[in-house]
């Protein structure tokens, strides 16, 4: 069983949600009204540690392992039956070769908001350029089996997809030791070899997906004389940093991994009942490097300080392991799928 980190239920009481009801994705709803029945979704799910929460008009349906999303009534309105969903796969683990290891690419990142009852978006901290152009989901009386992607083995394992219906969220690339990192839904970070030159990151958003999954993993370098440092994974919003950037002309850390994607009050802390909170999916894993201190990976796992092995990614996140230097790359986070969806 997975430890899932993400606060899924708020800590107020019955009662405060119910005074709250009107709140979700952390700002006002205006103009649904109370009441179920048949103009909703009634819906369970299976599956170990897999949940049906409720967060004001809507129920959020989260699993963190292989499940199944049974719809038990479809909505008579046909614009309740497109639901909101978050889709993260596995993120890839970061790596070491004897020389700094690269940090593991992020998870597959996918989303998508029902604008009929979300007409604009609900925080700055939400990708803007994914809003809201995602493939819509329109949910029938049936069941949908639940794929939630394990992530990488540290070592430069690569990550496993999360699957909703028609979506695929492609695994995290694993890291390059002495080598460079792999593709996926982002790229691992590339590492560095005793023979030194660089070692390019890996390819991310592939296959590729409209709007964008992932982004390239950052370049490892090695040079003679002077500090080396693994690159970055790529993740959600960003391509990993390359090795030797920080600071210019010698590196004292590995590459930053691309930043994740923050959701304040929607699939993360509260699921709505705490507007301020945010959670970050699918970060890239930091670099390993021989010098200074862990290379960040907002969110993801963070990359090994000098002569110290990675850190790994935060469950349920799909954020890349950090890579390590001296001591091994860690692990990736493990994916998630969040299905939200008005029941009144």
């Amino acid at each position: 069983m997975r430890d899932l980190k993400i606060n899924l239920t708020s800590s107020k009481n019955t009662k405060n949600i119910q005074q709250r009801r009107s709140k979700s994705f952390g700002y006002q709803i205006l103009g649904f009204g109370a009441g179920g029945g048949a103009n909703f979704i009634e819906a369970s799910v299976s599956g170990t540690c897999n949940a049906i929460t409720t967060s004001g008009d809507y129920k959020i349906a989260t699993f963190v392992n292989p499940g199944t999303f049974t719809v038990c009534k479809a909505a008579s309105d046909p614009a309740n039956n497109t639901v909101d969903y978050l889709v993260v796969a596995g993120g890839g683990g970061g790596n070491t070769g004897g020389q700094a290891g690269g940090g593991g690419g992020a998870g597959g990142f996918r989303f998508y908001l029902n604008t009929t009852n979300t007409p604009s978006p609900p925080s700055p901290a939400i990708p803007l350029n994914n809003f809201p152009s995602g493939t819509a989901i329109t949910v029938t009386g049936t069941g949908y089996p639940i794929t939630a992607g394990a992530g990488g083995g540290g070592g430069g394992g690569g990550g496993n997809p999360s699957i909703f219906s028609c979506i695929t969220s492609i695994a995290g690339g694993g890291a390059g030791g002495p080598g460079g990192g792999s593709a996926g839904g982002s790229g691992g970070g590339g590492g560095t070899g005793p023979s030194g030159g660089i070692r390019g990151g890996g390819t991310g958003n592939q296959p590729p997906t409209t709007p964008s999954q992932g982004n390239n993993g950052g370049s490892g370098r090695h040079r003679p004389g002077v500090a080396e440092g693994g690159g970055g994974g790529g993740g959600a919003l960003s391509v990993g940093t390359h090795g030797d950037s920080i600071p210019p002309g010698g590196v004292t850390f590995g590459g930053p991994g691309g930043t994740g994607a923050g959701f304040a009050g929607i699939f993360g802390p509260g699921n709505g009942e705490c507007s301020s909170c945010i959670q970050y999916f699918a970060s890239g894993g930091g670099g390993g490097g021989n010098s200074g201190g862990q290379s960040p990976a907002g969110g993801g796992g963070a990359g090994g300080p000098g002569n110290g092995p990675g850190v790994a990614a935060t469950a349920n996140t799909g954020g890349g392991g950090g890579g390590g230097y001296g001591g091994g790359g860690a692990a990736g986070g493990s994916g998630i799928v969040v299905i939200r969806y008005k029941f009144q």
